[in-house]
């Protein structure tokens, strides 16, 4: 007999799979294909577990990132089904910001005690634009990787926050280049699916989401022991199957490198311009159980959910096991999702201590991963002493 939500061999299956969690190990593929599909009446014990999970790893804390934004360019090669960020030139809103815009963004969030620069843009929008092409030669670059390394070194010399880009796909030098001026940076894996990349799908017409060339990336980083968030988006055509295989993926590369600092879980939310605008969103279960499951599969490692995606009752994702919750900004939109605020950080202080955990801001990269930039020499280096406390989080906190 097949095994689904309504048998009661699946209810047997994962009471079993979760009394065999074993404090501080990870589970099997195995047990977590069962536990993504756990029924509705054996969730709370799933998220029990998660949460027990968390807790051995990081007792009593929930931290957050206080960021600004910036979406250096807003164009972009890929044209992903469910992306309102990316435009062609000449497109409403098509933009690439000055040195003059970056800087003001940065001293801005200075300002309000953020810490964190999130670079975001599109991946080498200069390969099928001309228009980039003409915009980065005017600005006096030959790529935007080079406008990017320039403006996370601008930040960093000019201001206190410390840069952490999200550029797409990059070679080995680009990513020693950029670890340069940058103490972490991200690209999420998002699915291990190759179907995603046929016509209609998610993926469709989008060369730079090519699982293997992603996983690539992020094994490239390992190599270089480069501090490294990733994650995986839920909702976007994927089974709950390749939920567990993308986070086992990244699993693997974690257990060769140790370089994984943060894994996020990042629900699917429907917007009217993009073509995947009548998808359906992945429910409140949906979400539990993908982050619950993260959590079992990778206990020693920080999961994280943004709020603003899953609001009004993203605190229930303290009860799945996250220990982070990501960026959050006093001074700009989430350019990914600009319909979903971020939350404000009094309301997330709230929120947080209700579900018996602290608040606490961090840095862009996590603790653990910081006396070995903090040794190094240079100006990256220094900034990170001086951002850091005792405990690897950031010095200085202020009320939103």
């Amino acid at each position: 007999m097949t095994l689904t939500a309504t048998t009661p061999q699946l209810r047997s299956a994962c009471a079993a799979a979760l009394a065999a969690v074993r404090p501080g190990e990870p589970i099997s593929r195995e047990a977590a294909l069962l536990l993504i599909h756990c029924p509705d009446a054996d969730l709370a014990e799933l998220l029990s577990a998660a949460r027990a999970a968390k807790e051995r790893f990081k007792p009593d804390v929930i931290t957050y990132s206080r960021k600004v934004f910036i979406p250096l360019t807003n164009l972009c090669r890929d044209y992903c089904g469910y992306c309102t960020f990316r435009r062609d030139p000449g497109d409403p809103g098509a933009h690439t910001m000055t040195p003059e815009e970056v800087l003001a963004v940065a001293r801005a969030g200075e300002k309000l005690g953020c810490t964190e620069a999130l670079f975001s843009l599109g991946d080498k929008p200069e390969l099928l634009f001309f228009q980039m092409r003409e915009t980065l030669r005017r600005l006096g670059y030959r790529s935007t990787l080079h406008y990017l390394e320039a403006m996370c070194e601008l930040v960093l010399r000019e201001t206190r926050l410390l840069p952490h880009p999200n550029p797409g796909l990059l070679s080995p030098e680009w990513i020693a280049r950029l670890a340069e001026v940058s103490p972490s940076m991200g690209l999420m894996l998002e699915t291990t699916n190759e179907s995603l990349l046929a016509p209609g799908a998610a993926h469709d017409n989008a060369p730079d989401k090519v699982p293997a060339k992603r996983l690539r990336t992020i094994e490239d980083a390992g190599t270089q022991k480069v501090p490294f968030t990733t994650g995986l988006l839920v909702g976007i055509g994927e089974s709950p199957e390749d939920r567990v295989d993308t986070l086992l993926a990244i699993r693997d590369l974690h257990d060769r490198y140790g370089h994984i600092q943060e894994v996020i879980v990042q629900n699917f939310r429907v917007k009217p311009p993009i073509p995947m605008a009548h998808w359906a969103e992945p429910t409140r279960r949906d979400m539990l159980r993908a982050v619950a499951v993260a959590r079992l599969l990778l206990p020693k490692v920080n999961i994280q959910a943004p709020p603003n995606l899953s609001a009004p009752y993203y605190e229930e994702l303290a009860d799945a096991g996250i220990n982070d919750w990501g960026g959050i900004s006093p001074v700009t939109p989430d350019y990914i999702n600009p319909e979903k605020p971020w939350p404000h950080v009094e309301e997330l202080h709230l929120r947080t201590e209700a579900k018996g955990c602290k608040l606490r801001q961090r840095l862009p990269v996590y603790p653990e991963f910081l006396p070995a930039l903090a040794a190094k020499s240079g100006l990256l280096s220094e900034r990170l002493r001086t951002a850091s406390d005792d405990h690897g989080l950031a010095k200085l906190e202020r009320a939103a």
